[in-house]
């Protein structure tokens, strides 16, 4: 379970062992049978997440305990382009293929074997729109070989894939046309389809294609006009496309015949990676548009499973939508409308409660005592992501196993598997995309788009882009980690990539004097922020803050308390205290922790130059610091201290006791709570 990929499947039964079974009328680990939920019209299951959420883990799991127990094809999307015609990385992530084609070979190649009588239809279909470039000779070996092993797994050739790769290759390049009419790839479907009807003559299909183009003179060959309308593109494609799903489904369903229902035999499970897609997506889609025509003459019960990154359009009222949860005794789906999208029951996989966590750090750790509360700020650093839960149990595992006592504050600290610092292998894996990667973990430092703009200039981040910061927002939007992020909202909105980002900062920055460095980013950005007002104050004082200028915000918060009568101030004030205390450390080169000592009193002698008022303010301000960690677990006395520095102030301001009396009776308690610094009147 070390590896990024070993997601646990905790929380994951409703998914695993109540609906798919009910589907596939097959227990999950156990070789019985179970009552079925549906009928004739099944719906498509769309497991959604983030990256690192366990959507592919969920499907391996699938893959494993129902493979040999009915047939079943796993097939993981490739993005357009790479590798269309990919020849191998067949194994537990399940086959690869990037385009709607590829799609369709792979699942006739992965459900072939099961059947008597494999794909009499669509075979001839695949020949007809398969092909490749003359003279780019890689292409046509993967094609080649693609079709060979399709033929193999369907029992229509014996030999070695590789003799029959170099055997089809060279019958259809003798079949092509020769120069001076340079064949195209049009032509070399044409002499592909040739070949394949020359050593399997054409049976009834032909007449079932012909039967999706009425049109066609009697004399034509349909599956010739299959393949000039595929490589027509546009329009022409779409129909080929939608011909060669509807063929897959008539193969299917021809399979299931009177015998095979009445001994209730098991639908093929097909478990489909990556939908969002291109190749994805469209087979979904059709597939959906199939199902969708109540007189569709092809009545297949296919069990799908399907993944996706992020959430489909919220805007599309026909998918039924269950929490994991809700799947336990019934999907509670039907299919309401005639909309293709109404044939799916998406589930959004949640993250790990924090119940989860523990055994995941327990598990193979030699049974050396871990810190009590590191299951819980583990939990509260990744908020229960399973891919980073994962790696930092791993990583925890792996310390304690060495002899190292890891404590909360720690973790981020640690090492993975391979050696490298646990923030930079959990940023590779959630942020796949090095350019931009690089980029978020300078401008994750600025509070919004506004003020990363601003530091992209400062520190010349250049690229093709005109606006660096817009780049690293829509990145972060195509990866599915947040929606539309107005220049306003914070620049990345979720917590754990926040943390990710500036702790990788924090470990790279150069030295203090550097550009680059922590010091000067933070110095950059807190006058950035003054510029503004008092609409950037707190901004400003949070940047102070993290440069190292503890001294300057304690002065700051302390000359506005004493000098602001307005009791409307006491809101603003609280505001950017509490804001400022969200402010993360300094490197510790630079800077050594003493926040909870300064908090306690223990280090007052320090500050004999300042007032009263002063002294309390610094103890507040380090106290709030000290909290606003992730890993600290707020204990007694310092959420007393937060309490007791309030009240005092509260005494001391002609206008503010209401509010900071509120503060000191609510702040504690959330603190203990870990939950956001309610401010009064707001």
């Amino acid at each position: 379970m070390g590896r990024a990929e070993d997601v646990p499947l905790y929380g994951r039964d409703p998914l695993l062992r109540a609906l798919v079974p009910r589907l596939t009328g097959l227990k999950y680990d156990e070789r019985s049978r179970t009552a079925r939920e549906f009928q004739h019209d099944l719906p498509v299951v769309l497991v959604t997440g983030r990256h690192g959420m366990g959507r592919s883990a969920v499907l391996r799991a699938l893959a494993a305990h129902y493979r040999g127990r009915l047939p079943l094809a796993h097939v993981r999307i490739a993005p357009g382009g790479a590798g269309g015609h990919p020849a191998a990385g067949a194994g537990a992530e399940g086959q690869y293929a990037a385009d709607l084609v590829g799609v369709l070979v792979e699942l006739a190649r992965q459900l072939g074997p099961s059947y008597r009588r494999p794909f009499p239809v669509l075979l001839p279909g695949l020949f007809a729109v398969s092909g490749w470039e003359p003279g780019d000779d890689a292409e046509r070996d993967a094609v080649c070989l693609r079709l060979a092993r399709l033929l193999i797994a369907c029992r229509l050739a014996d030999e070695p894939e590789q003799e029959l790769r170099r055997s089809w290759a060279t019958a259809v390049e003798a079949r092509a046309p020769r120069p001076p009419g340079a064949p195209g790839a049009a032509d070399i479907s044409r002499a592909l389809h040739g070949e394949f009807a020359h050593r399997h003559r054409p049976g009834p299909e032909r007449d079932w294609y012909r039967g999706r183009f009425p049109q066609l003179p009697a004399e034509s060959d349909p599956l010739e006009l299959l393949g000039e309308w595929h490589h027509q593109g546009g329009d022409y494609r779409r129909a080929v496309e939608r011909t060669l799903v509807a063929a897959f489904r008539h193969d299917v369903a021809g399979s299931y015949g009177r015998l095979q229902r009445w001994n209730r035999e098991p639908w093929p499970l097909v478990l489909l990676d990556d939908v969002h897609l291109p190749a994805g997506r469209r087979f979904l889609d059709l597939l959906l548009e199939h199902r969708a025509v109540a007189e569709s003459p092809e009545r297949e019960e296919l069990v799908v499973v399907a993944t996706r990154l992020g959430e489909p359009p919220g805007s599309d009222p026909g998918p039924v939508r269950r929490e994991l949860p809700d799947l336990l005794r019934t999907s509670g789906w039907e299919r309401r409308g005639t909309s293709p999208s109404a044939g799916l029951l998406t589930v959004p996989l949640t993250p790990l409660s924090r119940d989860d966590v523990l055994p995941l750090l327990e598990a193979g750790s030699a049974g050396a005592p871990l810190h009590p509360y590191l299951a819980s700020a583990l939990h509260t650093l990744t908020g229960g992501h399973p891919a980073a839960t994962t790696m930092l149990c791993a990583a925890v595992r792996a310390a304690t196993r060495a002899g190292r006592a890891v404590v909360p504050r720690d973790l981020l600290e640690l090492s993975a598997g391979d050696g490298r610092p646990i923030g930079e292998a959990l940023l590779e894996r959630l942020l796949p995309n090095r350019r931009q990667r690089d980029r978020l973990t300078l401008l994750s430092l600025a509070r919004d788009s506004t003020a990363a703009e601003a530091l992209a200039a400062r520190l010349r981040l250049e690229g093709p882009e005109q606006f660096p910061a817009n780049a690293v927002t829509d990145y972060l939007e195509q990866q599915h980690w947040q929606r539309l992020t107005p220049p306003e909202s914070p620049l990345v909105s979720d917590p754990l990539l926040q943390k990710l980002l500036v702790h990788e900062a924090r470990r790279l920055s150069p030295g203090p004097d550097d550009s680059r460095g922590w010091q000067e980013i933070h110095r950059f950005l807190q006058n950035h922020h003054a510029q503004r007002g008092d609409e950037g104050e707190a901004d400003a004082l949070r940047h102070m803050l993290a440069a190292g200028g503890v001294e300057t915000v304690v002065a700051s918060l302390a000359e506005v308390f004493q000098s602001e009568q307005d009791e409307r101030g006491a809101g603003h004030w609280l505001r950017c205290l509490q804001y400022a205390a969200t402010a993360p450390t300094p490197p510790e080169r630079d800077w050594e922790d003493d926040r909870l000592r300064i908090a306690l009193g223990a280090r007052d002698g320090r500050f004999v130059h300042l007032d009263d008022t002063e002294r309390c303010v610094n103890r507040l301000l380090h106290a709030l610091w000290y909290l606003s960690e992730p890993h600290t677990e707020p204990d007694p006395d310092t959420c007393t201290a937060v309490e007791q520095e309030l009240a005092y102030l509260s005494l001391r301001h002609p206008s503010w006791r209401i509010a900071l009396g509120q503060a000191a009776r609510r702040w504690p308690a959330a603190a203990r709570d870990k939950r956001p610094l309610p401010i009064p009147g707001q």
